[in-house]
């Protein structure tokens, strides 16, 4: 079926990559269908006008992933809508930055519902709608720290490794049903990911000024200037998804992210983990950390 009259669901459509795809599906394929969905209903009515004027159908439905009720509820309102669902792009997640050491529990647990928990119970709502009506697509939004770890990313790398790991399960598991399963893998986009995540250290962690690790806290609400030379813009990594969308045989895992292949390469096969480490600590200020705790500046009372 031409991508122009399938029923596309996008998670996270409010905002950023999610919105980005919504309008570029609309502009290109006239007469598709958008399922949009986040927890801003203003911001989505505006973006169902847009893709409306665009040509596009759309049901807006507001829809919290952290609520497992939510995201099954929100399978059931696009086909109960469009009597089927082609595509789904699980996009919605975000990014809990911060030492493991500090971070608590009740965070820990949201990073995981919304970035693994809530779209897994999304996909296992399609899956049936999808083998009945012969075939479909899953796109899920992963990341370069879905491949690789780094300090102050345990948790986010974490849930986007388990995704990835889903991912790679589903696409073997699912494709006797003609049912194709693809992972993006962005890098730096210009979202102002480390400027949100250093508000949301402050929110979720205690005094980090006063913490062990202050040092990689100031150096945090700078990462962003430094990112912003390789970062793409939403509308750049929506164009990756669409491939994803509209190939006849999607490759397992999109890289949106300049040099991500070659980096991924050298992180992963061939330098030794000690350099790894120590590339890591440096970008992420953990040496500043370990300066300041060798010199005795900083020691716990």
């Amino acid at each position: 079926m031409p991508l122009s009259e399938q029923v596309v669901v996008i998670t996270g459509a409010s905002s950023g990559i999610g919105a980005a795809l919504a309008q570029l599906l609309a502009q290109r394929f006239m007469g598709i269908r958008l399922v949009i969905a986040a927890r801003n209903l203003e911001k989505l009515e505006t973006l169902a006008t847009l893709c409306r004027k665009a040509g596009a159908e759309v049901l807006v439905v507001p829809c919290d992933l952290e609520k497992i009720e939510q995201a099954e509820a929100l399978a059931q309102k696009a086909i109960a809508h469009f009597g089927r669902i082609d595509a789904l792009v699980n996009n919605a997640g975000y990014g809990q930055m911060g030492p493991v050491e500090l971070i608590p529990t009740e965070a820990i647990q949201r990073q995981f519902q919304v970035n693994i928990i809530g779209p897994l119970a999304l996909i296992r709502a399609v899956i049936p709608q999808m083998r009945h009506q012969g075939g479909g697509r899953i796109i899920n939004i992963s990341s370069l720290g879905g491949r690789l770890a780094f300090p102050f990313g345990g948790l986010y790398s974490s849930s986007k490794f388990a995704l990835e790991g889903v991912s790679d399960a589903l696409r073997m598991e699912l494709e006797p049903f003609n049912i194709k399963v693809s992972v993006i893998e962005p890098g730096p986009v210009s979202t102002n990911f480390f400027a949100a995540a250093a508000q949301a250290v402050e929110k979720s962690i205690a005094a980090p000024e006063k913490s062990p690790y202050r040092a990689a806290f100031a150096k945090l609400k700078d990462l962003e200037k430094q990112t912003s030379s390789q970062a793409w813009t939403s509308e750049r990594v929506a164009k990756v998804m669409i491939k994803a969308l509209s190939a006849p045989n999607p490759r397992p895992r999109y890289i949106a992210a300049t040099g991500g292949r070659i980096l991924l390469f050298l992180m992963t096969k061939v330098l030794p983990i000690k350099i790894v480490d120590k590339f890591w600590q440096h970008f992420y200020g953990i040496n500043l950390v370990a300066k300041e705790w060798q010199s005795g500046a900083f020691r716990e009372k």
